[in-house]
């Protein structure tokens, strides 16, 4: 499949934008953190038609933006240039910034970017939506983000202090909560119409200052994963407007709820027909061999739906993070939900995810994990009903950080769908990450241990 946009792309966006001063040029990288240039507009066109260099090395950064050992993409290959293209129709405005700015997603080519290609997030979405394609089966996924708004001055205060209106408790579902934030969501819903993001329904979740707003369901599954990643950088650009922080660590405070990515996720044939449909609440067969997978899976695909220290602080009792690779029907205590509602409208909420995974990384493992199921016609077993905490006869989640990384960097699931070029280096960033981390002594090791041992 050709995913290289036309230069044409270029031609018109600038046409019909002659103010812009800046081009933004942006590749995820494994953390899901946005890293490039910014161009001037005449540089655009021959982005699109040569692509741009960049040095092997940005494919396998650590969240803090340093070199990782054992990669195979720095010193081994003398940290080359790999070349990197646009994503088509991802060039737009960037309506919260002062100067007139646009945005441009890119992607390491998958020949041209070499060795660094097999690293690219999107690019392995692209390799396991396509291996669904090829059985005729088409992803339609929507992408749900948790955040939390806070003070602008919590970059730099511990703890963090939320924005929060009606006070300092939780006010779930409260509209007056979303109606005191009118200015920013007034500005955030007009620059998702700016740049094309179906941004829908506003809810004030658990947490105070814990917000999320649904994007619509994609019949095209890179496309949704496309306007999630863009949708994150949106959010952030509006509330530092508004003199806000929107933060999407997955645990920012110890007594209140974690914030996850829930990614739905429906098959539908080549005629759009979604095959999970039918009138039993509990879906298809296909449906159950699907959610089969994911839990067969899941332990495996841990490091992607949970890849930062911070993101194992999210799964506890009780808090709306599952602990069991289980599934049920209407059912939030659960890691694979099915909805209730009308029959054509049967899909699966996989609700593993914290808020800080790479969208891309996450929707590919759950992905894989479907098409494991279905392959293999993985029998789920009854849906839990009731408490999923209270689950005796599951193998719990791997809620350890290195023992996840090393369960996925051991995997022959995740070389399978992956490649084992990926997993390597994946698993030796996060390898990278856990030991600096481990190594850090943080203030609750002083305050335990320095007068105590």
């Amino acid at each position: 499949m050709n995913h290289r946009a036309s230069p044409a792309e270029a031609r018109e966006f600038l046409a019909r934008n002659s103010d812009i001063r800046h081009v933004q040029m942006m590749l995820t990288d494994h953390n899901g953190v946005l890293r490039g240039k910014s161009l001037r507009p005449a540089e655009l066109e021959a982005l699109y038609e040569r692509g741009r260099p960049l040095p092997s090395s940005i494919a396998a950064l650590t969240l803090s933006g340093e070199d990782a050992e054992n990669t195979g993409l720095l010193w081994e290959v003398g940290d080359m240039d790999c070349l990197a293209f646009p994503v088509p129709g991802t060039l737009m405005r960037c309506p919260w910034l002062a100067a007139p700015t646009a945005q441009v997603l890119i992607m390491l080519d998958p020949e041209l970017g070499m060795p660094s290609a097999a690293a690219d997030p999107r690019l392995v979405a692209i390799r396991v939506i396509e291996r669904l394609k090829k059985q005729r089966l088409n992803p339609v996924m929507a992408v749900e983000l948790e955040f939390y708004l806070l003070e602008g001055s919590s970059a730099r205060s511990r703890p963090p202090v939320p924005v929060a209106p009606r006070g300092q408790h939780p006010h779930v579902y409260s509209i007056d909560e979303v109606e005191a934030l009118a200015p920013f969501f007034d500005d955030l819903y007009r620059a998702c119409d700016v740049q094309g993001l179906p941004a829908e329904t506003a809810i004030s979740e658990f947490g105070p200052g814990q917000l999320e707003i649904t994007l619509t369901h994609r019949a095209d599954a890179l496309q949704a994963l496309d306007e999630a990643t863009l949708y994150r950088r949106l959010v952030k650009g509006v509330a530092a407007r508004h003199g806000f922080l929107a933060c999407f660590m997955a645990k920012p405070f110890g007594g209140h709820a974690g914030s996850g990515t829930h990614l739905h996720l429906s098959l539908v044939d080549e005629q759009g027909h979604n095959l999970f449909a039918h009138d039993d609440p509990a879906g298809t067969m296909l449906l159950r061999h699907a959610v089969g997978g994911m839990a067969e899976t899941a332990a495996d695909m841990m490091a992607l739906f949970a890849p930062h220290a911070n993101s194992y602080r999210r799964f506890c009792a009780n808090s709306y993070a599952p602990l069991f690779p289980t599934w049920g029907i209407n059912n939030r205590t659960v890691s694979m939900r099915v909805p209730t509602g009308p029959a054509e409208t049967r899909h699966v909420e996989h609700r593993i995810c914290g808020a800080d995974a790479n969208a891309y990384l996450a929707a590919a493992a759950v992905l894989a994990g479907a098409d494991h199921g279905i392959d293999r016609e993985i029998d789920p077993g009854a849906p839990v009903a009731g408490d999923g905490y209270q689950v005796t006869d599951a193998p719990p989640l791997p809620v350890h950080w290195p023992l996840a990384i090393e369960r996925f960097a051991q995997s022959p699931l995740t070389r399978e769908y992956f490649g084992k070029r990926f997993v390597d280096i994946y698993s030796a960033v996060k390898r990278s990450e856990s030991q600096r981390y481990l190594g850090e002594i943080s203030n609750q090791d002083y305050d335990w241990y320095l007068q105590t041992v």
